[in-house]
């Protein structure tokens, strides 16, 4: 991505661009998004757009780590075997995993939805996420680092699927499943730290 300025200016048309991308991709999916598309929506020129971005690819980027900055306050991921209730989860938002905490901003529900961005989004999420709970997997497991990152991989993939069977949507089933993965997950944790 180009480095730019950030006055006043900038960061609205920014917003402009970035809330043209999410309209589109909310209206069709993001394989039909392209600059043109984008621009009218935006109501820019080209040329516009090219000061801020190269590519639509660009903007999707800068809409995801957008989205993931909701995701930075997270001291302790849900995955990381916490054996929290149910009422604890519910009202403790940043225990719960990063894909939902997206989901629950509604602008970003169909970009997590789009199929051909699933894989996408699951290695963004991935990047962002390492840091914060390869090392808290690692500690409750006393797993070496690469059996760890499996594990890290694995929860990952699977919170963005079940997550995605709700839609990201935190309907009247969604804290049960959410309970019975952290509980499935304390239960491994353990068995794998007496190993």
């Amino acid at each position: 991505m180009k480095k730019r300025k950030t006055d006043r200016r900038t960061l609205y048309t920014l917003g402009l661009i970035k809330d043209a991308f999410l309209k589109l991709v909310d209206e069709e999916s993001y394989s039909k998004v392209n600059i043109a598309r984008i621009c009218r929506e935006a109501g820019i020129t080209r040329s516009t757009f090219h000061v801020h971005y190269s590519s639509v690819t660009d903007v999707l980027n800068d809409v995801l780590n957008d989205a993931l900055l909701l995701t930075e306050t997270n001291p302790v991921p849900f995955f990381a075997g916490n054996g929290k209730s149910l009422d604890y989860l519910k009202s403790n938002e940043s225990l719960v995993p990063a894909c939902q905490r997206i989901g629950d901003a509604g602008k970003y529900q169909k970009l997590l939805m789009d199929p051909d961005l699933s894989e996408y989004i699951i290695g963004r999420i991935v990047v962002n996420e390492r840091d914060t709970v390869l090392p808290a997997v690692i500690e409750k497991t006393h797993l070496p680092r690469e059996a760890a990152e499996t594990l890290f991989r694995y929860v990952i993939h699977g919170s963005f699927a079940v997550n995605r069977a709700h839609n990201f949507v935190k309907d009247e089933k969604w804290p049960h499943d959410v309970q019975m993965l952290n509980e499935f997950a304390e239960v491994g944790y353990e068995r794998l730290s007496r190993k």
